[in-house]
């Protein structure tokens, strides 16, 4: 069932009949016993009533014309113009201390001994049931029987009981209707937010504004627009991606054509041989800005997912120096890791901490002469942060060039270099909440130092 609508109004109406049903069995039930006990209240009333006509000093022929009088008057209840349908319909029957009728209404059984058991009783006589009140009179000897026939009895108590349910059922379809508009118009704040979200452009990314808002549909409007949000942050990473690789690639491609040429049109081997050395340059020059756009492209969706857990930063250390080991022996450097007595525990990414770690030992080892050792250090203060440094044995950098190391593309006057890294180093510290500077050591070359904020264990 995908109508919201109807999911909802079924649940309701569902919930609605089966309370009503509920009800309506008890009520049923208890209606029936009232109304019988009602009936069985005037059963013992005419009972009485009759009593006191038999007690009354009247010679035998009044007597027995009140009695047809009576038998008369009972016979038409129900039917006269002037009553009401509910009438029972009662018989009665009299018989002295010897068991003789002594009076009989034309409606009642034929009895084949008089009653014993004083009270109400049922009889079957005659394939019809009977049930009836027997009233005593000790002091006259008698017996006052008043009954009336079952099925006449029960079709007078459905008659009443149907009245009665009958209304419940047709208020359940009213109510039903009325539940069906009301559902209605309490989703029609949801089908107008539907309706405005289809009638969007599809390249619309701008928050959604619905008001009057209902409070229920707060939260899918706030889930709306984060979710719109994030696709307009990747879009924008698309978008900065495709400017940097296009701003940075295209002079390089045409460089490289230029030293393609040459050596296409070389005649001797010296200048041949210099032209493909410059389309070597050129292209490991390339490769190194797509690597860096790429790393990039890596660590922006990671930043902006912030699955940020303790992570120990000496163990990360180690795992990173140990994979670029292979890579600085090969251009003839040398890496030490110098860690400090200390706990190196802290709260953040392991994949983004050693992306930047290898971009500082990468940019040291761009700048550090022939056998020269790069350096990379571990250490902890007392107010509860940890740096990692990485220092290379090249000249430095004049400290007026220092802030312009961070912007994009700004090589350092390396015409090798892709300009990306330290920028990379810096938005990873800005998004762990640490930070990075740079200074010239003492005895020469250039120190990067990243530092964060120890993760404390909650014990």
């Amino acid at each position: 069932m995908t109508s919201l609508r109807r999911r909802t109004l079924v649940l309701v109406l569902g919930l609605l009949l089966l309370g009503t049903l509920t009800i309506s069995l008890y009520n049923f039930h208890d209606s029936r016993h009232e109304i019988g006990e009602i009936y069985d209240a005037q059963l013992a009333q005419s009972a009485r009533l009759l009593q006191g006509a038999i007690r009354a000093q009247l010679p035998d022929e009044q007597r027995q014309a009140l009695y047809r009088a009576f038998n008369a008057a009972l016979s038409q209840a129900g039917n006269h113009r002037i009553g009401h349908p509910y009438e029972g319909k009662m018989a009665f029957q009299v018989w002295d201390k010897e068991g003789n009728s002594l009076i009989r209404s034309s409606s009642a059984p034929a009895f084949e001994r008089p009653l014993t058991t004083p009270g109400f009783s049922d009889q079957r006589l005659y394939d019809v049931n009977w049930h009836g009140f027997l009233l005593p009179d000790e002091r006259h000897g008698l017996l006052i029987w008043v009954g009336e026939r079952e099925d006449v009895r029960q079709d007078l108590v459905n008659r009443i009981v149907r009245h009665t349910l009958i209304p419940n059922l047709i208020g359940i379809i009213v109510l039903s209707a009325l539940i069906w508009l009301a559902i209605g118009w309490g989703l029609r704040p949801l089908q107008n937010m539907a309706q405005i979200i289809r009638k969007r452009h599809g390249g619309s990314l701008e928050p959604l504004q619905l008001t009057p808002l209902p409070r229920e549909l707060e939260p899918m409007q706030a889930a709306l627009n984060r979710l719109l949000s994030q696709i307009e942050q990747l879009l924008q990473r698309e978008r900065r991606f495709i400017g940097d690789a296009a701003h940075e690639m295209r002079t390089p491609l045409a460089t490289l054509r230029i030293h393609a040429q040459n050596a296409l049109q070389a005649t001797q081997a010296e200048p041949r041989d210099k032209a493909l050395n410059h389309l070597v340059g050129g292209v490991d020059r390339l490769t190194r800005v797509v690597n860096q756009l790429l790393t990039l492209a890596r660590v922006e969706p990671e930043i902006a997912r912030q699955a940020w857990q303790p992570v120990d930063l000496e163990s990360t250390a180690r795992e990173t120096l140990v994979e670029l080991t292979p890579w600085m022996l090969g251009r003839g450097l040398e890496l030490a890791l110098d860690v400090k007595p200390g706990s190196y525990l802290i709260h953040g990414n392991a994949q983004l901490v050693a992306i930047a770690l290898q971009n500082l030992v990468t940019n040291a080892a761009n700048f550090s002469p022939q056998g020269a050792e790069v350096e990379v250090t571990l250490a902890a203060d007392d107010e509860q942060q940890v740096s990692l440094s990485v220092r290379d044995h090249g000249p430095g950098i004049d400290e007026q060039k220092m802030e312009r190391l961070f912007e994009r593309f700004y090589s350092r006057d390396n015409p090798g270099g892709a300009g990306l890294g330290l920028s990379i180093v810096e938005m990873i510290a800005s998004h762990l909440g640490g930070r990075i500077s740079l200074s010239n050591h003492p005895d020469g070359g250039l120190l990067a130092t990243l530092t964060f904020a120890r993760h404390l264990e909650v014990t």
